[in-house]
């Protein structure tokens, strides 16, 4: 009988991709959205492993509303905090592997060298405290069969994000003003879920030390550099992204200014880091393409809107 993998988190755009993953895998993949298991109640996920009998859990199920988290902590603390440790309790119970995405926000955000996976935390929004707090109930819980995934600036076709805004933009914005003094690694969900996937199998296989891991691409860059590279493939004048700072764009909850990640751990697991994100993105970019460029020239959305709008 093939090993159960079982994805929390499934209707995400992450989790749609660990799951498109696994189906080239010789394991049965139990897809479990909020409706199916509420990852925060202990019985409805023991009601979940007692039924389908994991060997392995993938947690992409998360509170990802950064500012929302800052007046909303507690909600968000339920998902990010309490659910990592309801799913570990119940993977200690059943003896399985857990496998828990979390964040470049733990830390500081204001190094200037790569993060390593050993680094201090020291989170400054609520998100990132809550998301601590999942990391730490998972890796206290399962010493041994616990793995915490860090990773940041994550976009797929599968679901809202900064590539698929950005494509979207550039057909009804005539310039576009991006911050450049953020920096970060993009990071494709399907690179992330292969190397989620390899991670789980190293785990049953005895091959990779438990622990934290940084699941970004290679590269860093600014979200300017980023929206550039962006323009350069949809064959626009990257000229028109024009650079600001961080101060244009207030929110509740402070960003990272620098959300770089080392990836040197990956090496105790027989496992390569992800490549670099210009390569990755110009691989996914056409599916991305794909789902935001309307389908023919009588469904323009620029044709709707003033030529000489702007950001």
């Amino acid at each position: 009988m093939s090993a159960v993998w079982l994805v929390t988190g499934a209707a995400g755009m992450l989790g749609q991709d660990v799951l498109a993953r696994l189906a080239g895998e010789d394991v049965t993949a139990v897809a479990a959205d909020r409706a199916a298991m509420d990852i925060a109640d202990l019985e409805s996920v023991r009601a979940g492993f007692d039924k389908h009998r994991p060997a392995v859990v993938v947690n992409c199920a998360a509170w990802t509303a950064v500012d929302d988290a800052e007046s909303q902590e507690d909600a968000a603390l339920r998902v990010n905090g309490t659910g990592p440790g309801v799913l570990a309790a119940a993977c200690r119970e059943h003896n399985a592997v857990l496998l828990q995405v979390s964040t470049d926000y733990v830390f500081a955000g204001d190094g200037e060298k790569p993060y390593a996976e050993n680094g201090p935390t020291r989170p400054r929004s609520a998100y990132g405290r809550t998301k601590l707090a999942g990391e730490q109930a998972v890796l206290d819980t399962l010493p041994d069969t616990g793995y915490v995934v860090r990773t940041a600036w994550l976009y797929g076709a599968g679901g809202g994000n900064f590539v698929r805004t950005m494509i979207k933009l550039e057909g009804i914005k005539d310039t576009l003003d991006v911050v450049d003094d953020q920096r970060g690694q993009p990071t494709w969900t399907v690179d992330l879920a292969d190397r989620l996937v390899r991670l789980g199998q190293a785990a049953l296989a005895g091959t990779a030390p438990a622990g934290v891991y940084h699941g970004t691409s290679g590269g860093e860059t600014t979200w300017f550099g980023f929206t550039r590279e962006i323009f350069r493939l949809l064959g626009t004048d990257p000229a028109r992204v024009r650079p600001t700072t961080s101060e244009a764009f207030v929110r509740p909850a402070p960003r990272p200014a620098f959300s770089v990640l080392g990836h040197d751990r990956w090496a105790a697991a027989g496992i390569e880091p992800i490549r670099d994100w210009r390569a990755a993105l110009e691989e996914a970019f056409p599916a991305l393409l794909e789902t935001e460029r309307p389908r023919s020239s009588n469904d323009r959305i620029d044709d709707q809107i003033p030529s000489n709008s702007k950001t």
